[in-house]
C-alpha cells in the first residue's frame, strides 16, 4: 500500500513576499498565517521577548485562543474608522443576559457581524466623527487617500525569516514621507497614560516593525513615519496623536532584531525555551527585600 502524504495547502492568493489587499488576504488568514514554513509578526516578536519568552509564543501560536466578546468594542470602532471589517449590528434589547439579546448576538456573531447594544452603537458613531474632526487624525485617515488593512510580507535579510505586518492604514503611492497611522482605542488618551502605554504594550516596537515592513517593500525610505492615533472611548473622546521618541524607536529596531534572531534559532532547532533552562536565584523586589531587612536583620 502507498502511503498517502499529506501536503500543506497553500493560500490561493499568496505570491511571496509583498503587499496583498484585505480582499485577498483576509484577517483571519492573516493571523492564521498563510505563509508556507510560518512567518512572525510584531506582536509574535513582542511574544519571544521578557517578559514573555518563546514557549508561550509558541503554546499561542498552536493554541489560538477564541475570540472575546469584550475586544468587539475596538474592532466596531475600527470598521468605522477605517471602513474595513465585519459589519455592525444595532441589538435593541436593555441587557445581554434575556434570552432575546443572547439569541440576537450568537445570530450576529454566526454571521459575522458584530453585535452591538443601542448605546455603544451610538457612542462609537460618535467616536468616528470626534476624530474626523481632529485636525491631524482626520486628514491621515481620510477615505481619499489611502487603504486600510494591507498585508505585507518580506524576508528579513539578516536571518532569512519571513515576517508580516497589517498596518491599519497605508496612504496612496504619492512624493514625501510615508505616514502609517494605527488607531488604537483606550480608557486614557492623555499624555502620561500613553507613555505607559507605549512601554507596557511595545508599541515602539510594533512601530519600527512597519516601518521596516515598508522599507522592506519599497514603499518608503528612511522618512517613514508610524503614528499612533489614541481615542478615548468616553465621551468627550479625546484624540491624540503620537509620533514614537526617536531613542524608543532605536531600541524598537533592536528588539526587533532580537525576536528575529531568536525565531530562527528556535525555529531551526525546535526548542522553544520556557523562562529559564537553569536554576535562578530571583529574590523578593528590592522594596519588599529592603523592608524586611531592616526589620529582621
Amino acid at each position: 500500500m502507498t502511503a498517502v502524504i499529506d501536503t500543506p495547502t497553500v493560500h490561493p492568493a499568496w505570491r511571496g513576499p509583498g503587499l496583498y489587499s484585505a480582499d485577498e488576504i483576509s484577517l483571519d488568514d492573516y493571523h492564521r498565517d498563510i505563509v508556507p514554513g510560518g512567518s512572525l509578526s510584531s506582536s509574535g516578536a513582542r511574544k519571544l521577548l521578557a517578559p514573555s519568552c518563546p514557549a508561550l509564543f509558541k503554546w499561542e501560536r498552536d493554541n489560538p485562543p477564541a475570540p472575546k466578546p469584550q475586544f468587539e468594542y475596538g474592532t466596531a470602532a475600527h470598521k468605522l474608522i477605517l471602513g474595513e471589517g465585519p459589519d455592525l449590528v444595532l441589538v435593541d434589547v436593555d441587557d445581554w443576559r434575556t434570552k432575546d439579546g443572547r439569541q440576537q448576538a450568537a445570530d450576529a456573531r454566526a454571521a459575522g457581524a458584530i453585535p452591538l447594544k443601542r448605546d455603544d452603537y451610538e457612542q462609537i458613531h460618535a467616536m468616528a466623527d470626534a476624530l474626523r474632526r481632529h485636525p491631524v487624525a482626520g486628514n491621515v485617515f481620510d477615505p481619499a487617500g489611502g487603504t486600510p488593512e494591507q498585508s505585507l510580507y518580506w524576508i528579513d535579510p539578516i536571518t532569512g525569516v519571513t515576517c508580516r505586518a497589517r498596518p491599519d492604514w497605508l496612504p496612496n503611492p504619492g512624493k514625501g514621507r510615508l505616514i502609517i497611522p494605527d488607531y488604537k482605542t483606550t480608557r486614557d488618551a492623555s499624555p502620561d497614560a500613553i507613555a505607559k502605554a507605549i512601554h507596557t504594550y511595545g508599541y515602539h516596537c510594533q512601530a519600527a516593525w512597519c516601518i521596516e515592513a515598508a522599507r522592506a517593500l519599497d514603499l518608503a525610505d528612511r522618512d517613514a513615519v508610524f503614528l499612533l492615533v489614541f481615542q478615548a472611548k468616553t465621551a468627550p473622546y479625546l484624540v491624540t496623536v503620537v509620533q514614537i521618541d526617536a531613542l524608543d524607536l532605536r531600541i524598537g529596531h533592536a528588539k526587533n532584531a532580537v525576536a528575529r534572531d531568536i525565531y530562527r534559532q528556535c525555529t531551526d532547532t525546535g526548542h522553544w525555551p520556557g523562562y529559564s533552562d537553569a536554576v535562578e536565584i530571583i529574590p523578593q523586589p528590592e522594596w519588599a527585600q529592603k523592608q524586611e531587612a531592616e526589620v529582621y536583620l
